[in-house]
């Protein structure tokens, strides 16, 4: 039984990029499903489709590479089951002095740092990748 499954998934990314494997598979819900889009859009993946496995579903994730490179350098999970962090949209963290993001759970839905600071939203900060 997995506790976080956010977490499970973005140490599935991590895991595939030290293999320099070319895709990886993880069980689908909505939430990974918006990290992941937002991630294909950010360019540090490159497609995402959600499959059907019985009565299951899988998402599917190319990874990106630069040359022999990983687009993604880090990927780290921020707000987590036993600590939740909250940031106000003035608050919200710059990512490597916004070359990175970070993915914010908001009442508008999920989105980056960069769009809530606009959008002026604050929420829990989900992950950081660069």
């Amino acid at each position: 039984m997995n506790t976080d499954p956010i977490s499970d998934f973005l140490t599935r990314i991590r895991n595939a990029y030290s293999a320099r494997r070319n895709s990886v598979e993880s069980p689908s819900s909505r939430l990974k499903y918006a990290v992941a889009k937002i991630m294909e859009r950010e360019g540090y993946l490159s497609s995402v489709t959600e499959r059907a496995n019985g009565a299951k579903r899988e998402l599917v994730l190319a990874l990106k590479y630069q040359g022999k490179d990983p687009a993604v350098r880090s990927i780290k999970r921020v707000s987590k089951p036993g600590r939740r962090v909250y940031h106000k949209a003035g608050e919200l963290p710059r990512v490597l002095s916004d070359i990175g993001i970070a993915i914010v759970s908001t009442s508008a839905g999920i989105m980056t740092n960069k769009d809530a600071r606009r959008r002026k939203l604050g929420g829990e900060i989900i992950c950081e990748i660069y």
